[in-house]
């Protein structure tokens, strides 16, 4: 408010107009309330209300009518409440403060009711005051939703920022994902990626997280911004909580995956990874290869965008692997495996200059068999598998 970004709009159950009162004022009556039960430790209840861009137009006096109304249906109806509209964000909302203390001291259960009263609570509104549904808004954003251009977004600048934001709150409440890599594989899409810092830095120490943009090469550009800065605070035990439950929350979608693969082999002839995602993507799968520096493929994940399930290559199973993709591939890594085989120097090659510096694969598979041939040959026997000879018994021998 002091910053001109937000205004309060009105209140629910204030013995007066709380524009009337001073601030002390406002939350002395919420914080004498929350009193009356000394076994309530989390007792502010902060709730944000999101519309459309294209209702930005909403007077302030239906806004107080859709908060009245969302408060009733959530038993919230005699609570003590402020409501503030907030101008930082490029669609229009408001947030609403109370307590979960009622004033017999009773202490108002919340568990679940985001999921229950406030969704019945959601659709009813939606319907009453001709609002733009939240369920078709959110699939509209997510397909909207571009890339960020790095070369373009400058880090201090209001747009980068907001930038980013965009992107967050189009993928993290909507995409089930269970850790940071998989979090990335969709982030990196419109280039955004999640930052830990390196696993002795102070940063990863203290499970801090930050949000940075990334230029068309996949490399980061300007100074991170700390997830705590984002009003939907992403922090990482914020999405802790998430990847807990978005492991159970995509099992159902984890076979149209593994299906959507074996089919693609059975149907068509897939010689690489990027024939393999040219056909997923058909059905609304992105695939999003990691490389080392050597360009090698070391890891894979699936983005189903369809059903908004993430799964690392090896959650699916061996034969959906980087690995195992390979192997359907018929790609060879000849430097993969516990042994590595490194020529460092071919007598042939080199006392025939005109000769090309290529090897072909064949000349290379002799090369390799002949370094895993043994040195000596199978008639060699160790001395444990050789088979003594029994001593013959003298006269007076006794076995004992």
């Amino acid at each position: 408010m002091e910053a001109g970004k937000a205004e309060l709009i009105g209140e629910g159950n204030y013995p007066a107009a709380a524009s009337k009162l001073h601030k002390e004022s406002r939350l002395k009556l919420l914080l004498k309330q929350l009193e009356l039960n000394t076994n309530v430790k989390r007792g502010s209840v902060h709730i944000s209300l999101n519309f459309d861009s294209s209702e930005s137009n909403i007077s302030k006096s239906k806004l107080m009518e859709i908060a009245q109304s969302y408060m009733e249906k959530i038993g919230f109806g005699f609570q003590p409440y402020l409501v503030y509209q907030h101008h930082d964000a490029g669609h229009p909302h408001i947030h609403i403060v109370s307590v979960k203390v009622k004033s017999d001291g009773k202490r108002i259960d919340m568990q679940n009711i985001g999921r229950n009263q406030s969704e019945t609570a959601r659709k009813e509104i939606e319907k009453a005051f001709s609002l733009v549904p939240a369920q078709g808004r959110q699939q509209e954003k997510i397909q909207n939703i571009k890339p960020l251009q790095g070369s373009v977004l400058k880090y201090g600048k209001a747009e980068t920022k907001k930038a980013i934001a965009a992107v967050l709150n189009a993928v993290i409440p909507n995409y089930k994902y269970t850790t940071i890599g998989e979090l990335n594989a969709i982030l990196n899409l419109y280039n955004v990626t999640a930052v830990q810092g390196s696993k002795d830095s102070r940063m990863f120490l203290h499970k801090g997280l930050a949000y940075q943009i990334l230029n068309d090469k996949r490399q980061t550009v300007g100074v991170p911004l700390k997830a705590s800065s984002f009003y939907m605070k992403p922090t990482l035990a914020y999405l802790e909580i998430k990847f807990a439950a978005n492991k159970i929350g995509r099992n159902s979608h984890l076979k149209r995956v593994k299906n959507a693969v074996d089919l693609a082999f059975i149907q068509n002839r897939i010689k690489s990874v990027s024939d393999l995602d040219r056909i997923l993507i058909r059905d609304g799968i992105k695939t999003a290869e990691r490389r080392n520096e050597q360009g090698i493929l070391y890891g894979l994940t699936y983005i189903d965008h369809k059903t908004k399930c993430v799964f690392n290559g090896s959650s699916l199973g061996k034969t959906y692997s980087a690995s195992g993709i390979k192997e359907r591939c018929g790609v060879k890594d000849f430097n993969t495996g516990r042994i590595a085989v490194k020529i460092l120097e071919n007598n042939t090659l080199k006392n025939k200059p005109s000769q090309s510096s290529f090897i072909s694969a064949g000349e290379l598979q002799k090369i390799i068999d002949s370094v895993l041939q043994p040195e000596f040959s199978a008639d060699f026997i160790p001395s444990q598998l050789k088979r003594k000879k029994k001593r013959k018994k003298g006269k007076g021998q006794s076995d004992y």
